[in-house]
């Protein structure tokens, strides 16, 4: 009987130790505005935030948790409990990005803030309650808006754009020159991680090179930009300057997703990369297996990476000779 008690004793005591393994996964969470956010897939919907195709560009090692939304800027995020929501799922080792500007420029009391006051206390709140809990921050700022334009046109509420349609669009001539539409709300936060030592990654920056760099036609590749009858899911088509596409917000997580490895060398370990990503939940280039397989056929390229995110799928038949490779991932199987 004294045998079996300590049997049962020293598995009571493994099961206790086994249950309170910490979880080695670090997470990246992200908080910010529509611009990094999740976004509704019903019905073949397009637009995406680049913090929703994060994910695709590092391993399993590294968990993103996007808790972006459309809409908020850095009070309303934390008037409305967001904030506190993020600290109570923290652990220490992991990472915040605090991504805020595009809401806070607007004039509602609900959701405006001013740089050199109240938009600098509240990052400097995030940083501060991020490192009491032993999270590291990242201060970044606002992505661009796609201003070509030499007076930028009113704007008071980004979020009316996914009402209007083609014909609603801005009738101003663009030029060849980016004009930014942020001011100091994108200095803020470079200001706030000087004096803060905190890590500090140059959205604007990135952003501003890409979009310039593609210039004042191509870069509408990146944006919910369609004229009518070219995208079903909006038929009438858009003229969004500041929300990403599928392509876009994958184009800007894989260079930002550069510049955190840059600026956190530890990262670079964890950085992969695929030439497309296939997942349910709307975080990669497709939804379905059958259309990636399809278009990775179609290409001329030599070889082509998918890679799966979690869900069991029917391994497809590819052609003789095919150069498609898979990587499963998140648990991932083939029935």
């Amino acid at each position: 009987m004294g045998r079996l008690l300590k049997v049962t004793f020293c598995c009571a005591i493994l099961t206790a130790l086994v249950a309170a393994k910490p979880d080695k996964v670090t997470t990246i969470f992200i908080i910010g505005d529509s611009t990094a956010a999740n976004k509704d897939i019903s019905g073949g919907k397009q637009e995406r935030g680049w913090g929703m195709a994060l994910q695709c560009y590092f391993d399993d090692n590294i968990r993103v948790d996007n808790h972006a939304v459309n809409g908020r800027s850095s009070l309303s995020f934390i008037n409305e409990g967001r904030w506190d929501a993020v600290l109570q799922k923290m652990k220490p080792g992991d990472y915040v990005i605090i991504q805020f500007g595009h809401n806070d420029e607007k004039a509602p009391k609900d959701r405006h803030t001013d740089p050199g006051s109240t938009f600098d206390y509240n990052l400097a709140k995030f940083v501060r309650e991020t490192r009491e809990r032993g999270g590291i921050p990242v201060l970044m700022n606002c992505v661009v808006r796609r201003n070509f334009f030499v007076q930028a046109p009113a704007n008071d509420d980004d979020e009316k754009l996914r009402t209007t349609t083609f014909q609603d669009g801005v009738k101003m001539v663009e030029g060849d020159s980016l004009i930014d539409t942020h001011g100091l709300y994108r200095v803020a936060p470079r200001d706030v991680a000087n004096r803060m030592n905190v890590h500090f990654v140059d959205a604007n920056q990135i952003t501003h090179d890409l979009e310039q760099g593609l210039g004042t036609e191509a870069s509408k590749k990146l944006h919910m930009w369609f004229k009518p009858g070219e995208e079903p899911s909006v038929p009438q088509g858009r003229q969004d300057n500041t929300h990403y596409n599928v392509y876009g917000a994958h184009v800007v997580a894989r260079l930002l997703a550069d510049a955190l490895c840059s600026e956190i060398p530890v990262l670079s370990k964890y950085r992969t990369d695929a030439d497309m990503t296939v997942d349910t939940q709307g975080r990669g280039d497709f939804l379905s297996l059958d259309d990636a397989v399809k278009a990775a056929t179609a290409a001329s390229a030599p070889q082509t990476v998918i890679q799966i995110l979690g869900g069991q799928w029917q391994k497809p038949r590819l052609p003789k000779n095919s150069k498609v490779t898979f990587v499963l991932r998140e648990g991932a199987a083939w029935l």
